[in-house]
């Protein structure tokens, strides 16, 4: 039977502080659990552990049965490999090195570097074990995975996939391969909501003992039996879904509280008591026993240790304070980018918050950028109105500018004085990171990163793209509490329902290049499940031209 066990584990990145310790918990076979926590705490080192990739510095994680692993940038790194190439990162560890030789022997064989003999070899090997076989699951899952056809998965590249195909991909052989565990790094990263709930339906049938990492607050609902909560360096399990872990979690700080304070004043009374019995005993030697006693008790208690505090909450404080502007903030007339989709027209008034939605590839972020100016539009305008400052946050933090420089340097060309820049990252957890350099934070930590800067540039119109994806949970809710206050205008691409579930409107891409004005997240979320249906649903308005 497949299962994890983990068992007073330690692990301090070199030359740093420990990220965590003592850390226990157990999947049993066929659970669909997560680890959940702040940016940073080392979730995914967890699973790197627990992979076999990094050696911990106490402690053991065993896992039992056959395990497969995907990382949260599969398929991102290295957009000239081939599919084959990303296929072979997720296969069976056999397979895997077989694989790769079989790639290295090809390589060989048309440099002139062998003359078939190894080739035929690894080709043996490959067929040995399975490999053809794998290759037919192959086809299978990039049949239902990508749209264009794929002849041969040697020459057709990563990059020419998007990165939601990439995940989908290698998420489907994954969920098919049947092995006893799976561990899965952020699988929601990436995915636009049609394939989010695809993954849902797929991880609900999955037999596999499933442990993942995601912030995505709908797919935990959905999916997780089990949590495991990783914070103040140590962990804790809940036994249940997302939907009543918020609840348990209040609970369990007011039990670690009380119980706290139940051992501060039992250790102030057994100390009080002992102090008594010296004095007695000082002045009558008969007490001596009794007070040597009651200094053993009030030691051993104390020797013992209190029991944990609770955990401090992340103290995340998101103050976009934004400015007026003119009543029609944006106007676009008869827009189109390239052959992504047809001309449409729409305008957006100040204080409206608007979602972008729809599949992956349909150029969602491509008309964020001409709405940015970093691209121009094929036809059609776009015009902004009178007192309008535009902030844009990217959508995998891709910011050259901040190349080889610092938190605090990054923040302090935006406020002049050190201690406000410090007091800035202080309220984005951030503090501890000043002088780091840009390109060596976390994913969660570039985002708020960005989300500060927006914040100290005093922007009134916000072009997000995919602003919760890195976040951390705490952190996607204090944006969330940021924009309902923020006094401008938010235009938003998004696949984290939640997040999207505080938006007024949505404007709609299908596949099909045609644009849906949607006055409702419901309605929004019916057309996203069965795209094909939205022009049935009722409330859907065409912002095609005709």
């Amino acid at each position: 039977m497949s299962s994890i066990v983990v068992s007073e584990l330690d692990y301090a990145p070199p030359g740093a502080e420990p990220l965590f310790f003592d850390v226990n918990f157990g999947i049993s076979a066929g659970d669909h659990a997560a680890i959940v926590g702040p940016n940073g705490v080392g979730k995914s080192t967890i699973l790197r552990i627990l992979s076999g990739e990094l050696v911990p510095d106490g402690g053991d994680a065993t896992v039992t049965g056959t395990v497969l692993t995907m990382t949260q940038d599969v398929g991102m790194a290295r957009p000239e490999d081939s599919l084959r190439d990303l296929l072979l990162t997720v296969a069976p560890s056999e397979l895997r090195t077989a694989g790769q030789t079989l790639v290295a022997a090809e390589k060989a064989m048309a440099a002139g570097e062998d003359d078939g003999i190894g080739y035929a070899t690894a080709l043996t090997e490959w067929g040995d074990l399975g490999g053809y076989d794998l290759e037919a699951q192959w086809a299978a899952s990039i049949d239902r995975s990508i749209k264009s056809p794929v002849k041969d998965v040697a020459t057709r590249l990563v990059g020419e996939l998007s990165g939601g195909e990439r995940k989908r991909l290698v998420l489907d052989m994954l969920l098919s391969s049947e092995a006893d565990v799976l561990l899965l790094d952020e699988p929601d990263n990436y995915l636009d909501i049609p394939t989010r709930v695809w993954l849902e339906q797929r991880i609900k049938s999955c037999s596999s003992t499933i442990l993942m990492v995601s912030h995505d607050r709908s797919l935990l609902e959905q999916v997780a039996t089990k949590l495991v909560v990783l914070e103040g360096s140590r962990c804790w399990v809940h036994g249940g879904s997302y939907k009543t872990f918020p609840e348990e979690r209040e609970r369990r700080q007011a039990l670690l509280g009380d119980a706290l304070k139940r051992w501060n004043d039992e250790e102030r009374r057994l100390f009080k008591h002992m102090k008594v019995m010296k004095d007695r005993a000082a002045s009558n030697f008969k007490n001596a026993t009794k007070a040597n006693a009651a200094e053993t008790r009030w030691e051993r208690f104390v020797a013992a240790g209190p029991p944990p505090p609770p955990v401090p909450d992340q103290q995340i404080y998101v103050n976009l304070r934004g400015a007026d502007s003119a009543r029609r903030v944006v106007k676009m007339e008869s827009v189109a980018i390239d052959d992504l989709f047809f001309p449409f027209s729409d305008e957006i008034y100040f204080g409206e918050r608007v979602g972008l939605i729809g599949p992956n590839g349909t150029g969602k972020s491509h008309l964020l950028r001409a709405l940015a100016g970093e691209i121009k539009t094929s036809e059609g305008s776009i015009g902004f109105g009178p007192r309008t400052s535009v902030g844009t946050f990217t959508q995998i933090n891709d910011r050259p500018d901040f190349l080889g420089r610092t938190t605090v340097d990054i923040i302090g060309e935006r406020v002049s004085d050190y201690e406000k820049a410090m007091q800035s990252l202080a309220r984005y957890g951030l503090a501890d990171h000043s002088n780091q350099p840009f390109e060596t934070l976390s994913g969660g930590q570039k985002a708020r990163l960005e989300v500060v800067c927006l914040e100290l540039e005093g922007h009134n119109v916000l072009l997000l793209d995919e602003p919760t994806d890195n976040l951390d949970i705490e952190s996607s809710e204090a944006l969330e509490l940021a924009l309902d206050g923020f006094q401008g205008t938010v235009l938003a691409v998004s696949h984290d329902r939640t997040f999207l579930d505080g938006l007024d409107r949505f404007i709609m891409i299908n596949d099909d290049g045609e644009v849906y004005s949607i006055p409702d997240f419901e309605v929004a979320l019916a057309a996203l499940a069965d795209p094909e249906s939205v022009q049935q649903i009722k409330h859907a308005k065409s912002l095609t031209a005709t």
